[in-house]
This record gives structure tokens, C-alpha cells and sequence, in this order.
């Protein structure tokens, strides 16, 4: 008995995705429920489950195909893995991963980082659903020289046939584009080509956060049970200023302008596949602590692969932390039909005149991204010293000021 396993519901106004890989192969044993192939759509990446329990069946769509709701991807066949023959499989290339990895369900930008590098991805710990090695994993492994695989004598490697390796050694390598980077490029540039877009910057002292958190840092995890980081602080900061110049959270849909007397606020996380940003919904109502564990949330969702199409809809302003990868500064592009977005950058030690001292502060330059069709200037300043004025003094978050 067979049962087909067809592409599910992805959400509103979607109707086609990309399957990026599939985590099961013909032969292998399957539970209902269990993640067998995963899709790409223009947002986020959507696992597939069985529909019943038997042995993976023939794969009827290869990876990198797209596919419509309803479309046939493959087959369960009734049975156990145990039973069931294999399909004879082609001779893998040989590498320098140790043979023990090769019961692993690697994705092919994980695969293509572990053949790279020479690692033995059976020791590398993996963070991702299931236990199931992300990017970040190998890059980490990489920076801290670990899981080095054991070369063994082999035959020279079988170049893949998108790699042209001429005599010389150099080399290229095509990759399809995602479907959510295919979207990311259309909308930034969609995003370039509406909205007259401008930039401004400002620097803030990082000082009485720094020492409010690490202050207060181990009493506020043992109480919410989720680490106190900055994002709180900037959270809410932004939820201020935007009330106090509404222009910011505004939107332009077609002759009018709608303006909001919530804020709803992206940000940005990192996912195994790129960015993706989901939504803090009225993120003025909350408290910093109640902000920390959804964003908490969200980076757990974005490593698992669990975020759903709801998480990323709507949004009235976005935080961009480019930061955390030691970003000095950026203009951080709008994502419409947002009319703004904020970027954080590294925090480091640099001389500033403090009553006419000169003196040592950890210092953050912060960059607004706006609309000038909405946005005027002095609105953007306006906004953003606003910002910078909580974030040095935050007691003004505690007594809305």
C-alpha cells in the first residue's frame, strides 16, 4: 500500500515553494509525523512530515524543484525500514569525513562546509531540530579548530559537476539562489526603487545600560528565566520615541498615510539559512522582560526551523543588530511597507569629552534608514536622539519620559 506525501498549506496568498532537501531517502524507515523533506518559501523554510509510518518511497521531485500546493513530492510505501531493500545508491565521491558521518542528514551548504574544511561532522554537536547540524555549528567548529577529520588513504576527490576545478586549482561554484534570498533581493531592491530613502546616525554611551544589565543581569534570568540583553532596552526605547513621533510608525498606502497607535516591531535573527525577521506584536504594551523571552522565542524558532508564516507578517519598524557580527556601521535598507529601520552596531571603548574631560566610553553608533517621502528630517533626528537619550539614561524607560 502506498500513500502519497503531497506539498501542504503554506499560508495565505502563497501557492508554490522550493524543495530544499529532502531528509529522507528511498528505503529508510519513517514515523508519522516525522520531517522527511523540507520547502523554501518566500519567507521561511517549511518542513514536510509523513503522513503515516512505513518506508520512504521513491522521491518523485528532485531537490531544487518547484513545486505547487497539492503537488506530489513523493510516496510512502507500507512496511519497515528493516525489511525494505534499498535502492542501489551511485558510489560517493571519497572524502576526508570520517565513515561513521555518512548516516547524517546534512543540508548542502553544511555538507559543502564540512568537505571544505575537513571536518568529522560526528563531532561537531549540532544545535538545529533533531539535533541536525546548522552552519552556525560548523563555523564554530572551524573557529575553534575542532572535529579536524581523520585523512585516510583514498582516491583522489570526485569534483561535484557544478565545480569547474581547472589545472591551476582555481575554482567556481553555481548554487541556485534560495527562494527566500530570491525574495530578500527582489524586496530590498523593490524597497531602493519606491522609497527615497535617507539616513542618519547618531553615536550613544552604552555606559548606564552596560551597568544596569550587569547589575541586574543574574537576579532578572533567575526571575523570567531569560537572559537580560540589550534588545529590551532598544525595544522599548523605539516603542517611546515612535510615540512620540508617530510619523515613524506610519506606512504609505497608495494617496494616504495610515498611521498606528501600536507598534509592532521586527527584528532581525539569524537562521541556519540567513536572516529571517519575525514580529514582537504591540511590543509598547510589554516590559522589557516579556520582550526578551519573545525575541528569546524567536532565535530558538529561527535555529529549529520553526517559525511559521504568521510569526513574520505585519510589522511597523524594524531593529537590525548587525553587531553581534562586529558591524562598525551600516545603512540598514527599509523593509516596505515600513518607513523605517533602525541599526544597532558593536559596542567599543573610544574616547569621548565628558565635562570637558576626555574619558574612555563603550559607544554604539546608530543608524535610522526612513523614507524621506513620510519622514521628514527633523522628525528622523528627532526620533533618533530620542533613542539615544533613553538608552543613556534609562530611568526615562521607567517614568515615560
Amino acid at each position: 500500500m502506498s500513500t502519497e506525501v503531497v506539498v501542504p498549506t503554506l499560508g495565505e496568498s502563497i501557492t508554490e515553494a522550493t524543495l530544499g532537501q529532502w531528509l529522507k531517502q528511498p528505503g529508510e524507515a519513517v514515523s508519522a509525523d516525522e520531517p522527511i523533506a523540507s520547502l523554501e518559501t518566500d519567507k521561511v523554510a517549511v518542513e514536510v512530515t509523513a503522513p503515516v509510518a512505513g518506508v520512504m518511497g521513491a522521491h518523485i521531485v528532485s531537490e531544487g524543484a518547484t513545486v505547487n500546493v497539492g503537488a506530489v513530492l513523493g510516496s510512502i510505501e507500507a512496511g519497515s525500514g528493516a525489511s525494505a531493500a534499498k535502492p542501489a545508491a551511485a558510489p560517493a565521491p571519497a572524502t576526508v569525513v570520517a565513515d561513521e558521518s555518512a548516516d547524517l542528514t546534512l543540508s548542502p551548504s553544511v555538507r559543502r562546509l564540512i568537505l571544505e574544511h575537513g571536518l568529522d561532522p560526528t563531532k561537531i554537536k549540532g544545535t538545529g531540530k533533531d539535533g541536525r547540524l546548522t552552519k552556525d555549528d560548523v563555523t564554530a567548529a572551524v573557529a575553534a579548530g575542532t572535529a579536524t577529520a581523520k585523512v585516510e588513504a583514498a582516491p583522489a576527490p570526485t569534483a561535484p559537476a557544478n565545480i569547474v576545478a581547472p589545472a591551476s586549482g582555481r575554482a567556481e561554484e553555481r548554487v541556485r539562489m534560495t527562494r527566500l534570498r530570491q525574495t530578500v533581493a527582489k524586496r530590498l531592491k523593490e524597497a531602493q526603487n519606491t522609497a527615497a530613502m535617507l539616513t542618519t546616525f547618531n553615536d550613544v554611551d552604552m555606559t548606564a545600560v552596560m551597568e544596569a544589565r550587569n547589575k541586574y543581569k543574574d537576579l532578572f534570568e533567575k526571575k523570567h528565566g531569560v537572559r537580560l540583553g540589550f534588545m529590551g532596552f532598544f525595544t522599548k526605547a523605539v516603542c517611546m520615541a515612535l510615540r512620540d513621533i508617530p510619523a515613524v510608525n506610519a506606512s504609505i498606502e497608495g494617496d494616504e498615510i495610515v498611521y498606528r497607535n501600536y507598534a509592532d516591531i521586527s527584528v532581525a535573527v539569524s537562521a541556519p539559512n540567513g536572516l529571517v525577521v519575525p514580529v514582537i506584536r504591540d511590543a509598547n504594551d510589554m516590559s522589557v522582560a516579556q520582550i526578551e523571552r519573545t525575541i528569546g522565542d524567536f532565535g530558538k524558532r529561527a535555529k529549529d526551523g520553526t517559525l511559521t508564516m504568521d510569526d513574520m507578517k505585519g510589522g511597523t519598524f524594524t531593529i537590525s543588530n548587525g553587531g553581534v557580527f562586529g558591524s562598525l556601521m551600516s545603512t540598514p535598507i527599509i523593509n516596505p511597507p515600513q518607513s523605517a529601520v533602525l541599526g544597532l552596531h558593536r559596542i567599543e571603548d573610544r574616547p569621548v569629552v565628558r565635562d570637558g574631560q576626555v574619558v574612555v566610553r563603550p559607544m554604539m553608533y546608530l543608524a535610522l534608514s526612513y523614507d524621506h517621502r513620510l519622514i521628514d528630517g527633523r522628525e528622523a533626528v528627532t526620533f533618533l536622539v530620542a533613542v539615544k537619550n533613553a538608552i543613556e539614561d534609562p530611568t526615562r524607560l521607567l517614568i515615560d519620559l
